[in-house]
């Protein structure tokens, strides 16, 4: 038994645990403080966040603890599984602000989109593990790979939710680059998807969306009403400084002009209150575990753990990027969370299954 435990204590990936924990413990102080404005109708959201990452820690120790060569075995029908339970969000759904996203479980909200990304990680890894093509791949071999984005993207797109279907494609795409994609197709991939732009625009893009982009491309067009988030949040960034304001001292966030702090923008209210440094703390722990993700998956010993670990990298990755983005002017707000630091359930487990897959490939990496 000792034996056990001391090499389950020398496989364990410590530098991993440590950047997580400290990102989800920051998260929580900063989220007391993003919802404690008076009036806000908010003070009890960080109670319900240490209740998800608790569960979420839990269910990261089980993912970690199954032996993930299960995963790739059953990775068909977790695949199955997921886009089942998008199919159900038309059927069962609760509509907030116009999509229909979450199907209510009990006491608790889920949105299958969010599960759905992990899940879109595992049928890749899968699909690639047993594809034996070892040379440079075209824009035939992509078909099939194309095919497992195309069906949960559509179904996201039509609730609709636009920045979890570019976080789908923007991991496919990651995963399809790292895995030896000719020069030649990516090119042709990148040409098609600004072909398709206008075709986007007129008809999948709602009239929400489409105010959104006009606002990110003329900002000050209409700040009471679509540029009045980005607007906000920079003011927010901005007034921090250096050093910050002080722990629950930020203006913008006591004196509720910042909407969503709790969701999309609360990496705002942390630069208003610890100012740049706190910023680039926060920053170096996210960019800390991608990179540390990525040496995982160079140290994996197939390739299914190799494209799940580089898959989970690319989840957080731009997640980070896209909402540091939105939250600095320099991306359209399409609503993406930042990793364990925004509030959700639905967020916050989906982070977590992908931690304990990282753990999973990284502790196996002495096992085989």
């Amino acid at each position: 038994m000792a034996t056990l435990v001391r090499g389950f204590r020398d496989q364990f990936d410590w530098a991993l645990f440590v950047a997580v924990s400290a990102i989800a413990v920051i998260g929580v102080v900063n989220l007391y403080s993003a919802t404690s404005a008076a009036g806000s109708g908010l003070q009890g959201l960080y109670i319900q966040q240490i209740y998800w990452l608790t569960l979420g820690a839990g269910v990261a120790v089980l993912v970690a603890a199954i032996d993930y060569r299960v995963y790739e075995r059953t990775g068909w029908f977790a695949y199955g599984i997921g886009v089942v339970l998008l199919i159900l969000v038309f059927l069962l759904g609760n509509t907030i602000r116009g999509s229909t996203r979450w199907i209510n479980i009990g006491s608790f909200t889920l949105q299958p989109s969010e599960l759905m990304k992990i899940f879109l990680i595992i049928a890749l890894a899968k699909y690639l593990h047993n594809d034996p093509k070892t040379d440079g791949r075209t824009l035939k071999d992509l078909v099939v790979p194309g095919l497992i984005l195309v069906v949960p993207m559509i179904l996201i797109l039509l609730q609709p939710d636009l920045g979890t279907a570019m976080i789908c494609a923007f991991i496919f795409g990651t995963i399809m680059m790292l895995t030896k994609l000719k020069l030649r197709s990516l090119f042709t991939l990148a040409a098609a998807f600004v072909l398709s732009a206008p075709l986007t625009w007129t008809y999948l893009l709602r009239d929400y969306q489409r105010g959104r982009l006009t606002a990110f491309l003329n900002p000050e067009a209409d700040l009471l009403d679509t540029g009045w988030h980005a607007h906000q949040s920079l003011v927010a960034i901005g007034s921090g400084g250096v050093f910050g304001k002080g722990y629950m001292q930020g203006t913008q966030n006591q004196y509720r002009f910042l909407p969503d702090q709790f969701s999309d923008f609360p990496f705002s209210v942390w630069s208003e209150e610890q100012g740049l440094l706190g910023a680039l703390l926060i920053l170096g722990l996210y960019f800390f575990i991608i990179l540390w993700g990525l040496k995982i998956a160079s140290q994996a010993k197939d390739r299914f753990g190799a494209v799940v670990a580089v898959g989970v990298s690319a989840l957080i990755f731009w997640h980070t990027i896209i909402n540091i983005g939105m939250v600095c002017g320099l991306l359209p707000v399409v609503g993406v969370t930042l990793p364990l630091f925004s509030y959700g359930g639905s967020s916050v487990l989906t982070i977590m299954i992908g931690v304990g897959l990282l753990m999973n490939v990284s502790i196996r990496r002495f096992s085989f």
